[in-house]
């Protein structure tokens, strides 16, 4: 799957070791959800496109290179993606943010949509779709779905851990996008939780159960 890309930095495993120990704070694991979104965002969006405008230093005017305009929207889905929309926030402040709402049948593991929003016009713009958590798959490909189907084009997503049988299901059913993980994990376990995953990460992130 050459459009999978596990990132392998030393900082980005120590942190997600933290996300996994039970013992790990509210505040302290949705801090590392944002630091570790900017260490896998620095990677994802390295063909942001630019265009050259005119600036004036202290000493001359000259053309340099900047995000060009529209072109960049974090997508994430709800509502565990929602803690890593800061961090990429961070490398791009311009950044408009969509939304994608969705929950998980407890029988069937399968989501259904309850929201979607999208900026516009979604077609032109370069889309990083975010969720911690990649287990089945079901949700991530329901997600492209719906952007696709609102006129997206170039898709990335990303998430923290996934299941090998996410990965799978996700890039089976679009192998045109790219798909940044911190960490592949073992498998998914009879509830289709990941394992050994780091719990839920939307109750971990807002502090509920």
């Amino acid at each position: 799957m050459n459009n999978v890309i596990e990132m392998k930095h030393p900082l980005i495993q120590h942190k997600i070791s933290r996300l996994r120990d039970k013992n790990t704070g509210t505040a302290e694991f949705r801090a590392l959800v944002e630091e570790i979104a900017i260490l896998m965002g620095y990677e994802a969006l390295k063909d942001l496109p630019l265009e050259d405008v005119e600036v004036e230093t202290p000493i001359e005017k000259c053309m340099t290179p900047q995000i060009a305009g529209r072109n960049f929207a974090i997508v994430p889905i709800l509502r565990a993606g929602l803690g890593m929309v800061s961090g990429l926030q961070a490398l791009v402040p311009t950044a408009k943010i969509g939304h994608i709402g969705l929950y998980r049948d407890e029988e069937t593991h399968e989501p259904h949509e309850y929201y979607c929003k999208l900026p516009s016009p979604i077609s032109e713009r370069l889309i990083v779709v975010t969720d911690p958590m990649l287990a089945t798959g079901g949700s991530a490909v329901a997600a492209v779905d719906f952007i696709k189907q609102h006129g997206g084009k170039k898709i990335k997503f990303m998430a923290i851990i996934a299941a090998p049988e996410g990965v799978e299901r996700l890039m089976e059913a679009h192998p045109d996008i790219q798909l940044y993980v911190g960490h592949i994990d073992r498998e998914l376990n009879k509830d289709a939780y990941i394992c050994p995953g780091l719990g839920d990460a939307g109750d971990r992130i807002f502090g509920t159960k």
